[in-house]
């Protein structure tokens, strides 16, 4: 046996151990539509609540983007969802940012987070799978503004999705309403003021909902089929709603919507 050989098994000795261990470091859970991987030390009535709300989530995002209402439609493979044990697990282990309470991969369809009080059921994972939901139906290439993405995703968390108009009026009146058009162009860096970042989440929020529920949750699904078909954002705007003619008239017919309701 030659010393190169010997050591071509020893690197293979240490990998097959290496992923034995990563592989005993997981339970899985499968279900339809999602594939859980969860930690031992994970309460598995949390494991099996998550799947429940996932699988249900996925029925209720695909039917608020119009997906499912008019045709059918399933995903080419499961969404993964690693459950960590704790903050501590899913920082230095998972990898991701103390602040984070989850981390999406839209690419490869993963989901990291761990068991927590902050909203878990009710926004955090709704509104991750509505990022991943979108995305995987639109396809890799599809044209739109981050305020489109996260709008889409916040539209999940029902809280959000209600009080997010009230927040913008105060906005409006306070002088810190950011146009459409600005919003469209706006990039968010971990610098970013605050003030700027909610004011962004808030207003996304709020258009995305004002297109869904007052412009029609048809004109809606035939917009992300255009998005699908990699039209331009502002081109398939355009040829969906006859009656918007670019960002600015949308801007304005959304701030009168806002100024009626408020």
């Amino acid at each position: 046996m030659t010393r190169i050989f010997k050591v071509l098994m020893l690197i293979g000795l240490f990998l097959t151990t290496t992923c034995a261990v990563q592989a005993k470091g997981w339970e899985t859970l499968k279900g339809e539509d999602f594939i859980l991987y969860y930690r031992p030390a994970v309460p598995e009535d949390f494991v099996g609540t998550v799947m429940d709300s996932a699988e249900e989530d996925f029925r209720n995002i695909s039917e608020n983007l119009g997906i499912t209402r008019y045709h059918a439609w399933s995903l080419d493979k499961p969404i993964s969802i690693y459950i960590y044990t704790d903050a501590d697990d899913y920082v230095h282990n998972g990898g991701q940012a103390s602040w984070s309470h989850a981390a999406t991969l839209v690419k490869t369809k993963t989901i990291k987070t761990y068991p927590s009080d902050e909203g878990f059921f009710d926004a955090l994972l709704p509104h991750e799978l509505g990022h991943i939901i979108l995305h995987e139906y639109l396809g890799p290439y599809a044209d739109m503004p981050l305020w489109f993405d996260e709008g889409v995703a916040m539209y999940q968390e029902k809280a959000k999705r209600i009080g997010s108009n009230k927040f913008v009026q105060e906005a409006i009146s306070n002088g810190q309403f950011i146009p459409l058009s600005r919003l469209t162009d706006m990039r968010l860096y971990m610098n970013s003021d605050k003030k700027t970042v909610d004011i962004f989440y808030a207003e996304s929020a709020s258009i995305v909902n004002f297109m869904i529920t007052q412009l029609g949750q048809g004109h809606f699904y035939e917009f992300c089929v255009e998005l699908q078909q990699n039209s331009h954002f502002i081109d398939a705007l355009l040829k969906v709603y006859g009656n918007i003619d670019g960002l600015d008239d949308l801007n304005k017919k959304w701030l009168n919507y806002l100024k009626d309701s408020s």
